[in-house]
């Protein structure tokens, strides 16, 4: 991915077209690692194209040819280990930790540099609450992680905070039905992403996976997968970045052939946040059409992101070039992911005179001051949802 990208600003009078989407990156890294601890029971079909997706099956597929089978004295020997890296895949760091964890072998999973600072200490230090063994390699609490894998479990209760990545929390549920003891999942709290965690919980409902969600517990108790395949759904996530072009043109009719209406995909809340750019969602008997009609905009003033953060930028640089002064919450999350998302808005958005600003939790757009210059680079971070919005 390019460091910068050049923008020179032009809006569009009209735009008619269709688009075919790849697989839902969400939901296949999630069916990589299911399949995978099946052991072959379940397939996956349709397949994303997107690069975290394709890292993690790769990964994968390796591991699958290779006999990592090996006796704890040689584990604990520090050149006896098979590299893992996921590079900028946060995805993948997180789902591999809880699987590698379940795999007889010793490993040493790391990523980029900027993967190296984002923490995975809370995910971590509940595999080794079950039992695993896992160590920092370099700073504690942070990737590169060494995991000898395969362990006797020690407990079924793990305790987490609800207010971290739900991919924390994702990653242990996939492993619970091949955990001796299965698992009791306590969340500290209030849930955030709560839709990735449904996504997850109805997934492995699809391959035979039984679970009980009371309060704040969920449940699973050892069980075997049933032979199933997983489909995979067309990404609502790349769905949001032509909601975002419909939304910026004057009128626009767009067809999003086989896109579900009703998905498990948290990011298909998109189309009921851009009701208020005056974007409407039409289902149609191939999928759904996005039509854009500035006399159907809905009035907001507050958006709250917690349960689809993954949206933030597309929304947030939809707002800032329509010129909207708005109130952002539940953005926690963005400060730790391929880079500190928040701060990136607020240097990029700034370049057209905006400014995004964080108090308590809140985060104001303010567009007072907006201009369009001629032409603007703006940096990526080597982030692709920054990249696209």
């Amino acid at each position: 991915m390019s460091k910068n990208a050049l923008v020179s600003f032009k809006r569009s009078k009209h735009i008619s077209t269709e688009i075919s989407l790849t697989g839902s990156k969400s939901e296949c890294n999630r069916a990589l690692i299911i399949s995978a601890l099946s052991k072959g029971l379940v397939k996956v079909a349709n397949l994303s194209n997107a690069a975290d997706a394709v890292t993690l099956n790769g990964i994968l597929n390796n591991l699958d040819s290779v006999d990592t089978t090996i006796d704890k004295d040689q584990a604990r020997r520090a050149e006896n280990y098979e590299l893992i890296d996921v590079g900028p895949a946060g995805t993948a760091m997180r789902f591999l930790s809880a699987y590698l964890a379940t795999k007889s072998g010793n490993y040493l999973l790391t990523g980029t540099e900027r993967m190296k600072q984002r923490p995975i200490e809370i995910l971590a230090e509940a595999l080794k609450t079950l039992g695993a063994t896992i160590s920092y390699a370099e700073k504690e609490g942070f990737p590169p992680l060494r995991i000898f894998g395969s362990f006797d479990q020690k407990t079924d209760l793990v305790k987490v905070k609800g207010d971290v990545s739900s991919q924390y929390i994702s990653a242990l549920l996939m492993i619970a039905p091949t955990l001796a003891m299965g698992l009791r999942l306590e969340i500290d709290g209030a849930l955030a992403s709560k839709p990735y965690v449904d996504m997850t919980l109805d997934m492995l409902s699809e391959v035979g996976i039984v679970h009980y969600w009371e309060e704040n517990i969920i449940v699973i108790k050892p069980q075997p997968f049933k032979k199933r395949t997983l489909t995979i759904e067309p990404d609502w996530s790349a769905a949001s970045y032509w909601y975002s072009i419909a939304a910026l043109a004057n009128e626009a009719e767009i067809s999003l052939p086989a896109l579900k209406e009703k998905s498990l995909q948290g990011d298909s809340q998109i189309k009921q946040i851009m009701k208020v750019f005056g974007v409407s969602t039409i289902k149609t008997s191939t999928g759904i059409s996005i039509c854009k009609d500035e006399s159907l905009s809905l009035t907001a003033e507050v958006f709250d992101l917690k349960n689809c953060p993954d949206l933030a930028q597309t929304i947030v640089v939809v707002a800032a070039a329509l010129g909207k002064n708005l109130i952002f919450t539940g953005l926690e999350t963005l400060k730790i992911k391929e880079t500190n998302r928040v701060l990136a808005l607020q240097t990029e958005l700034a370049k057209i005179g905006v400014k995004f600003i964080e108090k308590d939790f809140m985060y104001t757009l303010n567009c007072d001051n907006l201009h369009f210059p001629d032409k603007v680079t703006f940096a990526t971070y080597e982030d692709h949802r920054m990249a696209m919005a």
